[in-house]
């Protein structure tokens, strides 16, 4: 791709994402989320392959579908209430209507289908796009409209989310595909708790994105496409392949790292709101991504090929480090002794 084009399309998502998450207006919201969709999907098909191209449709009809529903609920809420404040959500059909459009842009269940396939089909870079900063402005609309939604339907999203995410990600090859599963299980732990504590969804979100930012960049150093490609590239990076492991527990919530923060605390904050049975099943279902998050790791670290692999092994290559993988690598696993200060300020 002509490097002028990537960063128009670059600046192009900053941009949508700052108007949306700094807005305040329906119309300027629902603006951001058309500049973002637009200017993510030539970054989806830049492979020009057929799986990205079907890949770049599914995700743009995906996201028109979900932009105009957001759009309809903010003018039925505006005809019936007179405001267009997105913090002025009190219509129930438009709070219905306004959960089921953030659900598709996210890739909550029931609308979590065009996820999977739409990651497989991008690079990896764009992969970890999808994942992390193309959510950062549905989850801020969700956190502005927190009093207004369902709770018993929210609660209902978060659960299935976290049942399938783990479910479907069992018997995954791709690593792609794990993480897209993975990223719809970890969207249910931060549905479950929204209503009681938006911030603590946002914590959650923010550490979500250190550590799936971690792990995508290292696969994109490794060029690991597939667990059988895992097991071939520790002579690529021995010590990235380390941190790889360390990472994939950490995004499994595996004390002392720091996934073991954000689960914690919404158990926690869910006792509290006498939700003692959600936080026990969710709990529960947490235990199916963390076998494939085991799987991975074993993959990448524990496991040595056989002798005949259908893959060619390349010799360790003595690059420069690189700084983003070394800062979000020690971020996914050394921040829970600093739990009181992240606490602090949330």
């Amino acid at each position: 791709m002509n490097p002028y084009a990537k960063l128009t399309f670059s600046m192009s998502l900053m941009l949508g994402t700052t108007i949306t998450i700094s807005s305040n207006h329906w119309m300027s919201a629902w603006a951001g989320l058309e500049i973002n969709t637009l200017a993510i999907t030539p970054l989806i098909s830049k492979s020009h392959h057929p799986r990205a191209i079907e890949a770049a449709i599914k995700y743009f009809l995906v996201q028109a579908a979900a932009s105009t529903l957001l759009l309809f609920s903010s003018m039925v809420n505006a005809w019936h209430t007179g405001q267009w404040d997105i913090t002025q959500l009190n219509h129930p059909t438009s709070s219905l209507l306004l959960t089921a459009a953030i659900a598709m842009k996210l890739g909550l269940v029931p609308f979590h289908f065009w996820f999977p396939e739409v990651l497989q089909g991008s690079p990896l870079i764009t992969a970890m796009l999808l994942s992390t900063v193309m959510k950062f402005p549905p989850i801020t609309i969700l956190f502005l409209t927190s009093h207004s939604l369902n709770p018993a339907l929210l609660t209902a999203m978060a659960i299935t989310s976290a049942a399938l995410g783990g479910w479907m990600g069992l018997n995954q090859t791709q690593t792609r595909k794990i993480l897209a599963f993975s990223s719809i299980s970890h969207l249910g732990w931060m549905t479950i708790v929204l209503i009681y504590n938006p911030e603590l969804t946002l914590m959650t979100f923010y550490l979500y994105c250190t550590m799936t930012g971690a792990i995508f960049l290292t696969l994109n150093t490794t060029k690991s496409l597939k667990l059988s490609m895992m097991m071939t590239s520790w002579t690529k990076a021995p010590v990235l392949n380390t941190t790889l492991m360390m990472t994939l527990l950490s995004l499994a919530g595996l004390p002392p790292l720091t996934g073991f923060l954000p689960k914690w605390l919404i158990i926690q904050e869910l006792s509290k709101q006498e939700m003692a049975t959600s936080a026990t099943i969710i709990a529960i279902l947490s235990l199916l991504g963390l076998f494939f998050y085991l799987r991975l790791a074993y993959y990448s670290t524990i496991t040595l090929p056989p002798s005949p692999t259908n893959h060619m092994k390349q010799w360790y290559i003595n690059k420069h480090t690189n700084t983003l993988i070394a800062t979000l690598s020690s971020m996914s696993t050394l921040l829970l002794p600093l739990s009181p200060m992240i606490l602090a300020s949330i």
